[in-house]
């Protein structure tokens, strides 16, 4: 994306968009802050594990829609007023319940989990459009490869996965494990490390 692109999407010259943006860095901070927007719940939440929760799943859609925040996330802060919004109505559903670094870590580490999975999942979707073969087509095009190296016996849990592992999806995925997270949160939360 150049602003050259924006200012004829804006139907705008691109030296007018210099007056109000002059780096590149600078529109991806107004774009991801847009992108907050449609984050920021539309109501607050008094607890702090609905309210990561939502955080989690609002984010996740969001990347679905657009794609291109997946690569910005887990980056530098953003912050515009969506971004800030967004931060305190998480910060705040945290409220009393613990001292500020435990919930700093608390919302750091739910952060990563969804980051991290988001990321992984948006790769997957643009390899599925790049290669022109669903996840389904590519474990097929594969399984004689995998199924040779698993033969050789040096990778016995791995065939144990292959041969009786459960196959989910996406959404099942990214909920399980966001529930995992925030399971090992409460605990903490309930018995700080001292």
């Amino acid at each position: 994306m150049s602003l050259r692109e924006v200012a004829a999407e804006l139907d705008a010259r691109p030296m007018r968009l210099y007056g109000y943006i002059s780096t590149k860095e600078e529109l991806f901070d107004l774009m991801v802050d847009e992108v907050n927007g449609e984050i920021l719940p539309e109501e607050r939440s008094g607890d702090w594990r609905e309210a990561l929760s939502v955080l989690a799943h609002r984010t996740r859609q969001a990347a679905r829609r657009h794609e291109w925040p997946a690569d910005l996330l887990g980056g530098r802060p953003v912050l515009g007023p969506n971004a800030l919004a967004v931060t305190e109505t998480t910060l705040a559903a945290f409220d009393g319940v613990a001292d500020l670094d435990t919930v700093m870590r608390a919302v750091e580490t739910v952060s990563a989990y969804f980051t991290g999975t988001i990321r992984r999942e948006i790769t997957l979707l643009r390899a599925e459009r790049a290669t022109g073969l669903s996840e389904r087509e590519w474990q097929r095009a594969s399984g004689p490869h995998v199924m040779r190296m698993l033969a050789t016996g040096r990778f016995p849990a791995l065939a144990r996965v292959v041969h009786d592992g459960t196959d989910v999806d996406a959404e099942t995925t990214f909920t399980t494990g966001l529930e995992w997270v925030l399971d090992a949160v409460a605990a903490n939360l309930a018995n700080p490390p001292a």
